[in-house]
């Protein structure tokens, strides 16, 4: 028998006259005026508390094997010293961050058998982001806390919580966090899984011992096996290439890939190529990236956008300016160079781009956007005046301007003899510190920004800066040989040149880059590029300029095998080089001269043209070209039949070749010093010299000469 709310009397429960009791009756109670036969007492059984199911529904998961990985062996650390697995994952909106921690969380939920929360914490949802207080509440009642049993204090709140999951194996996922101190509260005193996600990288949870995991774009495979995941029909089999080039242009963001897809599965008749068609206008491609009313990657980077701080938001719209592909601190510092705004600490504003997720690191203080991500700072510069961005992408311009020259005067000194023009406001320069070596890196580092830059200059209406860079670039070109960007730069820089009415710098432009054509074998073209600058440094009277001339066009007699020609061009060069007051440039004419000597076998009259140079280069400081006489020199004293002195001479114009990054050039002393390790007798030495210089040659992109191979093939064991 129960107990009722009245006894049998029908008197309320507490007032029973009887036994005086007043108040109320605590627990199970019988009351009976009259009781016949036995009573048997029994308690309700207590419920047992809930168990919680919240995770959302698992999607299909593509890839991220390497992640799982992580995401596994960051749980076995875990059960291996008894503690929670405490994991963050960070990345851009749209990268997969949810998708991958529901995915893995719905994978281990048996080694979780109490339960599964979730919060949805709203860091950048349309409303302020969920307070502690308001999720542990949710938590609660669903551990089966009622809800007028929940404490009002935040604190109580957090006790209750971790006393209901103390030795209870939970999986929490905490989706969108703010920040570590939003989190902190909502973690679960129990030996399970708490995954965080957040657009920001949250570090104070790393040091609270979180595993941190980035997410970045998907690799092309990955993104295409997503986006046939998402079509579900044969067009991605039939037209693999714009699949290729459709999750290329979505950068590989899973969100772009599925709206792309999904935007296709509701058009099953249409090509994919119609699709890279309509993303490959870069001004249109965000707003194609959006399903009406639902997703859209525009709108994922609008809210990462618009949580930064306003100096961070001002530092995204500048690099959106940007033409290159990445940048370094540097750049950042010129962008943001504005004498009104005044002095602003870029390297820290480039961090909270990076914990934000809108830039991602490529190396040291080296950044990068990702394309979308690009586009969309690009479309958020638009929103500044003309005028400000003007001077802003003149700033950008300039600091490109600025290490290139000054790298020129680290690498070749002699080589600037025309005007370099800069905007009104100063930007900052690299520090090279003088160093042939830093000088190099930097030219090697900032190549694709470079070349960027020069693209761009002319085209937002400033042609002079625009062959400025081309000319500074030249040591990067001679060196290098990067004939490809070197061919692509000097057609630009002439145009740019002529644009703007420049004799002197039109010249400049087609002698050097006559050389690039000569580097590609198109020696005609470039003999004519070379007689067209010497016809107008005639007109305009420069002297000088049209005795370099000379030097040019014996270089392109000489590979169209005019020897003679080539010879008397380099003779006249040497003499009037000299007579209007260039010695270096006379010394450069000795150089080629001897080659054309050393190519008839005149041993005799190749090493004395060769040593002549040397000096004069030398006299001139001009290491680097000194070391190419010394390469001549060498090869002249191998063929008088002096191997030993020979080496000698080559080993010292190898160091200098490697230390100045002339790659071609050293590979040249190599071969030279392997034909004098064979003349010494040492076969295995010279095998390893031809080697080294046909390894030279691949990384430059060049194919090793004829000769080379042969001398390699000779000496290869028998295999």
């Amino acid at each position: 028998m129960h107990a009722s709310g009245q006894d049998a009397e029908g008197a309320p429960q507490g007032t029973h006259t009887r036994n005086h009791i007043s108040g109320p009756v605590e627990g199970v109670s019988v009351q009976a005026g009259t009781v016949h036969g036995g009573i048997h007492i029994t308690e309700a059984a207590r419920d047992t508390p809930p168990v919680p199911w919240e995770l959302p529904p698992p999607v299909r998961l593509t890839s991220r094997l390497a992640e799982l990985d992580v995401l596994e062996a960051a749980r076995s650390r875990a059960e291996q010293l008894g503690a929670p697995t405490l994991v963050t994952l960070s990345g851009l909106g749209g990268v997969g961050k949810t998708v991958l921690a529901v995915s893995w969380l719905h994978r281990v939920r048996d080694d979780c058998p109490d339960g599964q929360l979730y919060a949805d914490l709203g860091a950048h949802g349309q409303e302020s982001p969920l307070r502690p207080g308001e999720v542990l509440g949710r938590f609660l009642r669903a551990l089966g806390v009622a809800p007028e049993r929940i404490p009002t204090a935040v604190d109580e709140r957090v006790a209750t919580y971790r006393s209901l999951t103390a030795g209870r194996r939970l999986v929490v996922l905490l989706d969108d966090a703010a920040t570590a101190a939003q989190v902190r509260p909502l973690l679960p005193s129990a030996p399970g899984i708490a995954v965080v996600t957040s657009r920001t990288q949250l570090t104070g949870l790393t040091v609270d011992g979180f595993t941190a995991l980035q997410l970045e774009p998907l690799a092309r495979e990955d993104a295409v096996t997503l986006l046939a995941s998402t079509l579900n029909d044969h067009r991605v089999l039939q037209e693999p290439t714009a699949a290729m080039e459709l999750v290329d242009l979505c950068d590989g963001l899973p969100l772009a890939v599925r709206v792309a897809g999904a935007l296709l599965a509701a058009r099953p008749k249409r090509l994919i190529t119609s699709m890279v068609q309509a993303l490959t206008r870069e001004q249109d491609r965000l707003d194609v990236l959006a399903i009406r009313g639902d997703h859209a990657v525009r709108s994922a980077l609008d809210i990462s956008y618009r949580a930064l701080p306003e100096p961070a938001a001002l530092l995204y719209r500048r690099l959106g300016l940007h033409p290159g592909p990445e940048f370094g601190s540097g750049l950042a510092a010129a962008a943001l160079a504005d004498p009104v705004t005044g002095p602003t600490d870029a390297a820290g504003l480039l961090d909270t781009l990076v914990e934000a997720s809108l830039l991602s690191e490529v190396g040291v203080e080296r950044y990068r956007f990702h394309d979308l991500v690009r586009l969309h700072a690009s479309a958020e510069a638009e929103r500044d005046s003309p005028d400000v961005r003007s001077a802003a992408c003149r700033r950008i311009l300039d600091f490109h301007l600025v290490g290139a020259t000054l790298a020129e005067e680290v690498l070749d000194p002699h080589h600037r003899s025309l005007p370099r023009e800069l905007g009104p406001q100063p930007v900052p320069a690299p520090d090279l510190g003088g160093d042939v070596g830093r000088a190099m890196a930097w030219l090697e580092a900032e190549r694709g920004n470079l070349m960027a830059a020069v693209r761009t200059a002319r085209r937002i209406g400033l042609p002079a800066l625009a062959w400025q860079l081309v000319d500074a670039m030249w040591p990067l070109f001679i060196r290098r040989k990067y004939y490809e960007d070197w061919r692509e730069a000097h057609a630009e820089g002439l145009a740019a040149a002529r644009s703007c009415g420049d004799r002197a710098a039109e010249a400049r432009m087609l002698s050097s880059g006559g050389f690039g054509e000569l580097g590609v074998a198109e020696h005609t073209r470039a003999l004519a590029m070379f007689e067209e600058a010497a016809a107008i440094l005639q007109q305009s009277g420069d002297g000088l300029g049209h005795a370099r001339t000379f030097n040019y066009r014996g270089l392109a007699y000489q590979r169209l095998g005019r020897l003679p020609e080539a010879a008397d061009a380099f003779e006249q060069a040497a003499v009037l080089c000299r007579r209007h007051g260039d010695p270096r440039a006379g010394a450069l004419a000795q150089l080629n001269r001897s080659s054309i000597s050393l190519t008839l076998a005149d041993f005799g009259r190749a090493a004395e043209l060769a040593e002549s140079a040397r000096q004069l280069l030398l006299e001139e400081l001009d290491p680097y070209n000194a070391a190419r006489a010394e390469v001549l020199l060498g090869r002249a004293r191998l063929g008088l039949g002096t191997p030993d002195l020979a080496e000698e001479t080559l080993l010292g114009a190898r160091a200098e070749l490697h230390r100045t990054g002339a790659g071609r050039e050293e590979a040249l002393a190599l071969e030279a010093l392997g034909e004098a390790a064979e003349l010494r007798g040492q076969p295995p030495l010279a095998r390893e010299r031809y080697a080294e210089a046909v390894r030279l040659w691949q990384a430059l992109s060049l194919q090793p000469p004829d000769s080379l191979r042969q001398r390699l093939d000779r000496l290869d064991p028998p295999g």
